[in-house]
């Protein structure tokens, strides 16, 4: 696939973004708070990513080590994104990919990710 240029957001229309991002790599993650999301993710550097509407209308939600900041829609609940630290130190967006327009995780075939151990 690489990388293509996408649209997405939450449920309600109030959050949206635009990302170029390589959905030939995703990721299904199996801790607690992903298992439970239903998420499938893609990474993208943060300047690859444009929050075009909505910032006023998110909550953060931190938990465990605090280093990803979960952000859900104030109105509908949905998470559709997130910021987080990549191991090399480079600032990320991790987008689920449920929320990108058009696209359907189903035909996907996400890299397995075993947070649960972590």
């Amino acid at each position: 696939m690489a990388v293509q240029h996408y649209h997405g957001g939450c449920q309600c229309g109030a959050v949206a973004y635009e990302v170029d991002v390589d959905l030939d790599r995703t990721v299904a993650c199996n801790c607690s708070r992903c298992r439970r999301l239903g998420a499938v993710l893609a990474f993208a550097p943060v300047d690859d990513f444009t929050l075009l509407s909505g910032a006023d209308n998110l909550s953060e939600y931190l938990f465990n080590t605090g280093k990803i900041s979960h952000r859900f829609c104030k109105t509908c609940g949905i998470q559709s994104f997130s910021y987080g630290v990549a191991p090399d130190g480079a600032t990320m967006a991790a987008i689920n990919v449920n929320c990108i327009d058009g696209v359907d995780t189903r035909a996907l075939t996400p890299h397995l990710h075993d947070g649960a151990s972590r």
